[in-house]
């Protein structure tokens, strides 16, 4: 619903540009097939004519505000979906907009659309192939919520979930993401174009994917730049010559000892959940040379490519 009052969201799909002499069908096509029921979730080019007319009225005013313009609205009978929206009198006026308030909680109560969003975030939280069990159960609390996201996020990220998921690659985002919660490094006003540089290298700068389907969550899009990836490993993990973006190194050199270290990287990047492997190839790695700082902040870049980094 929210969405659906944006003034951002009616003129970016046309909703703007519809009226009852011609209904523009970008915004009701996109509510139904990106918001709501999905592509593939039952509905007929004949419902996104009719709901295109159901919406005539909606757009903005001013520089920017929703507005129901009353003249604008189609005022005839229009069937969505198998419910019929009655004729009404253009002496309803602004009244009618509750024709579509009333199609948007037809729209969010359809079962489409429970499976449809439910399949979206199991995709996003744990996997990218979710059951149809495992979309059932969490739309099955989306039904019995009313969509309520804390409730569904219990379901999608239940133990018996969480402990038969496959890992799941890291977007560049949350790869950067992750990273600068890990080492926590000092970063001023101006080092704010270098950290969005290395987003912008990595592959996902904001608001650069054109199309309203967002970026891909795949491996097979993303896997091809993993030298970029790695490079913002070394660079996060070496920053420490500009004022502007450091990071301290010194509490994971105190002990200076190879095990020690290693654990620190452990804690605070693992959360202490590091892979026995990794943790044996970093020990070795930290105890070829006398101990600096310069060698500490290899075996962390080390780390933050890791595998068990790049995944989640």
């Amino acid at each position: 619903k929210a969405s659906a009052h944006s003034p951002a969201m009616l003129l970016y799909l046309d909703q703007t540009m519809s009226q009852k002499a011609a209904p523009n069908q970008n915004y009701a096509r996109e509510i139904m097939e990106l918001h709501t029921l999905g592509v593939n979730g039952g509905y007929t080019q004949t419902d996104v004519a009719e709901l295109a007319r159901v919406l005539t009225g909606w757009t903005i005013a001013g520089k920017g505000t929703f507005n129901f313009n009353a003249a604008l609205h189609d005022y005839g009978s229009k069937t969505v979906l198998g419910v019929t929206v009655p004729a009404a009198a253009p002496a309803t006026g602004a009244a009618a907009q509750a024709e579509g308030e009333g199609m948007l909680n037809v729209l969010a109560a359809h079962p489409s659309t429970a499976s449809f969003i439910s399949t979206k975030m199991l995709q996003y939280f744990l996997r990218y192939d979710p059951t149809p069990a495992q979309v059932s159960a969490v739309a099955q609390v989306y039904t019995s919520t009313a969509g309520d996201v804390k409730s569904m996020l219990r379901e999608v990220l239940s133990p018996n979930n969480v402990l038969a998921a496959p890992a799941k690659f890291k977007r560049p985002y949350h790869l950067i993401m992750s990273g600068l919660r890990a080492l926590s490094p000092s970063v001023t006003a101006a080092g704010m174009p270098t950290l969005l540089g290395q987003v912008a290298t990595v592959g996902q700068q904001p608001f650069t994917w054109l199309t309203p389907d967002g970026f891909p969550d795949s491996i097979g899009y993303w896997s091809g730049n993993m030298l970029t990836r790695w490079n913002y490993a070394t660079f996060l993990s070496n920053a420490n010559s500009a004022a502007t973006v450091q990071f301290n190194v010194a509490p994971f050199m105190t002990p200076a000892t190879p095990s020690a270290i290693v654990a620190a990287i452990n804690t605070t990047v693992f959360a202490g959940e590091m892979p026995s492997r990794l943790a044996g190839e970093l020990t070795n790695y930290v105890s070829t040379n006398p101990t600096s700082a310069a060698l500490v902040r290899e075996t962390i870049g080390l780390a933050l490519s890791s595998s068990a980094h790049q995944y989640y």
